[in-house]
């Protein structure tokens, strides 16, 4: 499957990994105020240790050079380059992506930079956040300040990562920060987003950046009726991918949905051109009709699930990579797929993980089925580097290809580490 210029990867964000919340300048995200809120993170943790990247980035830069890696995927902290969203710049956060940015090119590791994963700062939140218009053109501004430091050394830039899971699970389902339950909020925030991206492309554009994308997650979707199917196709892709095509959103899949205001040439920045599409994929869903705002009903997995409950279904990620490229004029990435499973360190030099070996195995394989039909895909990331915070499940969830004893926090490679550090030296054939 390995043709010239193929990136393998592995991928983090900030959150998850960084820890050092409070330090050198860092301001509070809304995750930092999510997690206080009781019940919210299913083992009461937060973001701070996580991993500490912040202070042992080095040690797992030298992790990355031993799996050969040809990419790395890591996201900026907005609050630790601008503490209060906007307006004053934090040197200290804004030196430490310099560093590390500078240190991956000595390593001959492709820099791949997501500028906004999640980490909302706090004080934008608190003057309406994403349901405010006002965040999108922070957000642009943001954006310039990190693309002048950076854009001289970093080929590829993701605007936002997965703005399905801010809008629809931040604002509608509450699972994740802010956690609001509130469809209008939700749809407010979506479009916010979508206008952010497309002002940040714009920033971009202006400071000289290479290549130029988005990451959004797709699930496959399947069952019996049609209906359903269509239906939650729109929710779980063509809500955010359409408007970046300049065909405006699809058919609401909400039922009675509130409106929501758009301005003139809103929907044209939205889709300003773009370099490449960063796909997340993980499982699919089979879906029948269903009831309420959203009437759709999911039906049980078929197959073995992760620990996540998601079932594996490499399949999906073919005929997706397929489908992307009839209905899109990007190349595409496979920005993050991986499989969370309840890994256990006993002491060992390697922690035996066969079932994510397989997992990454039979993905690749539908990466390589794609891309010997001709569709256009130039690099596949692993989830993830490390173990780390996983949103609301906290640190029960175990993706890492590295495995993170988070009393001392040693890396101890995974089985699964050693296989994809094997496939990378192979030249991913």
């Amino acid at each position: 499957m390995e043709k010239e210029g193929f990136l393998f990867g592995a991928a983090t964000s900030a959150y998850q990994i960084e820890g050092a919340t409070g330090e050198d300048g860092r301001g509070p995200s809304i995750w930092d105020v999510f997690c206080q809120r009781p019940g919210a993170i299913r083992d009461g943790s937060s973001g701070e240790p996580a991993c500490d990247h912040y202070r042992r980035w080095r040690e797992d830069l030298q992790w990355m050079r031993w799996l050969g890696l040809k990419a790395y995927r890591f996201s900026v902290a907005w609050p630790r380059i601008l503490p209060g969203g906007k307006g004053r710049i934090n040197p200290k956060g804004l030196a430490f992506y310099d560093r590390l940015v500078d240190a991956l090119l000595e390593a001959g590791i492709t820099p791949f930079l997501t500028l906004y994963h999640w980490d909302l700062p706090w004080a934008l939140e608190e003057r309406g956040g994403w349901r405010s218009r006002e965040t999108a053109y922070a957000f642009a501004e943001y954006t310039a300040l990190v693309a002048r430091a950076l854009a001289d050394r970093v080929p590829y830039f993701a605007t936002l990562n997965e703005p399905w899971c801010s809008a629809f699970l931040g604002h509608f389902t509450g699972e994740h920060a802010p956690g609001l339950r509130n469809l209008e909020a939700a749809l407010r925030a979506a479009h916010h987003l979508l206008l952010g991206h497309g002002l940040a492309v714009e920033a971009l554009r202006a400071a000289g950046a290479k290549r130029v994308g988005i990451v959004l997650n797709f699930t496959w979707v399947e069952g019996e009726d049609e209906e359903a199917v269509e239906r939650a196709d729109r929710y779980h892709n063509r809500f955010f991918l359409d408007p970046l095509l300049g065909r405006g959103y699809p058919e609401s899949p909400f039922a009675n949905p509130p409106s929501v205001p758009i301005y003139p040439k809103d929907m044209e920045r939205m889709a300003r051109p773009l370099d490449f599409l960063g796909v997340n994929y993980y499982t699919r869903a089979r879906v029948a009709r269903g009831e309420g705002l959203l009437p759709v009903r999911y039906l049980p997995p078929e197959r073995p699930t992760t620990a996540m409950g998601w079932e594996v279904y490499p399949e999906g990620l073919y005929r997706l990579l397929r489908r992307l490229a009839r209905e899109t004029p990007w190349p595409l990435f496979v920005t993050e797929n991986g499989a969370a499973y309840p890994d256990l360190w006993r002491g060992e030099e390697v922690v035996e993980d066969p079932e994510r070996v397989a997992y990454l195995e039979s993905h690749l394989e539908a990466v390589g089925r794609a891309r010997s039909e001709g569709v256009d895909v130039r690099g596949y990331f692993a989830w993830s580097l490390l173990d780390n915070f996983e949103w609301a499940h906290g640190y029960t969830k175990r993706f890492g290809l590295l495995y993170v004893d988070y009393p001392t926090g040693r890396r101890i490679p995974k089985r699964s580490a050693l296989w994809y550090r094997e496939r990378i030296l192979r030249g991913g054939g």
